[in-house]
């Protein structure tokens, strides 16, 4: 006969383990398709320089037109630093704040951080692979925090000749929603991109730790967010072409660079937080600083048995019309 005392239990068991941590069917599934080659589990005490380097500054010099571009070419309103207040590891996170505060003309402070040394030589990048990042994220009108991509080398010319894929970046005043992005084309001003936008379910929101991800194979990109789809990129194009200084839109299939160009070079890592300009805005009096951003980890993964054969280019519109 049993008793009202584990009639009453049998209920509170049953709760407990429904509320229990257990892995995705989609995680457990992929776990063996995947070896981890390349981690930072943020677990000492200062941020690891074998692993990282800094942008510095509120732009870049443009060497191909001889400009200074500033704002990073955004209008972008933050002065990237190297100081421990923008960066820093501390219980096992790396944090990355943004401050509003003077300093050399601009009205705010931040940190970009990269797994490339600031003078092109090489910390960590990869080719193909699954890229794994836990973070929490700011929110606030006209933050922007980031985790992305950049090639190695501009195999195929300056940006974005050469790509940049964008993992996940979003607008602080848009809590519900993620973008993954990829620029390609010809370089500016004939560069074009294709952004895909994840609302969170349930009303989550990126000041919460979630898993971002994405699986790079030849000729597709998979990108997830706590392990559910959130885009899949299969059509791009790269194009050396010009007209003097400038980009130029290809007008026949000899124009561009052999698919899956750009990416199918060596990328390396990018996290940061910025400020304002013209992809979401400037802070109203209502954004909150400092706005930080908390990487939990960030993991970098092979796929067993290789990369395979690239998949031919998905459904998209060449300049000079379809594939």
């Amino acid at each position: 006969m049993t008793s009202r005392c584990c009639l009453a239990v049998i209920p509170l068991i049953a709760l407990a383990v429904a509320l229990w941590p257990t892995r995705s069917p989609r995680a457990a599934d992929t776990a063996a398709e995947w070896k981890m080659v390349w981690s930072d589990e943020f677990a000492g005490t200062e941020i690891d320089k074998a692993k990282w380097d800094y942008d510095t500054g509120n732009g870049f010099f443009d060497y191909g037109t001889n400009t200074w571009i500033g704002g990073w070419g955004n209008s972008e309103l933050q002065y990237y630093t190297k100081e421990a207040d923008n960066a820093f590891v501390k219980d096992g996170m790396l944090h990355i704040k943004a401050i509003k505060e003077s300093y050399l003309g601009c009205g705010y402070t931040s940190a970009r951080l990269k797994t490339r040394k600031k003078d092109g030589g090489e910390l960590f990048n990869k080719l193909y692979g699954k890229f794994e990042f836990r973070a929490k994220l700011p929110t606030g009108k006209g933050v922007w925090p980031a985790i992305w991509m950049l090639p190695q080398k501009e195999t195929y010319g300056t940006w974005p000749s050469s790509g940049e894929i964008d993992i996940m970046e979003a607008r602080g005043q848009e809590p519900t929603k993620v973008l993954s992005t990829l620029h390609f084309g010809s370089k500016w001003p004939a560069n074009t991109h294709i952004p895909k936008d994840y609302v969170l379910p349930k009303g989550g929101t990126i000041a919460d730790f979630h898993t971002y991800t994405m699986e790079w194979e030849p000729g597709e990109m998979r990108f997830f967010v706590d392990d559910l789809p959130s885009a899949t990129h299969s059509f791009w194009w790269s194009s050396g072409k010009t007209d003097g200084t400038k980009g130029a839109n290809p007008t026949q299939e000899s124009d561009l660079n052999p698919w899956p160009a750009p990416f199918d070079h060596p990328f390396y890592i990018v996290l940061n937080v910025a400020v304002g300009g013209k992809f979401l805005g400037n802070p109203d009096k209502n954004t909150v600083f400092p706005a930080e951003m908390v990487v939990d980890y960030v993991r970098v993964y092979d796929k067993v048995g290789g990369p395979g054969r690239a998949k031919p280019r998905g459904e998209g519109k060449l300049p000079f019309g379809k594939p």
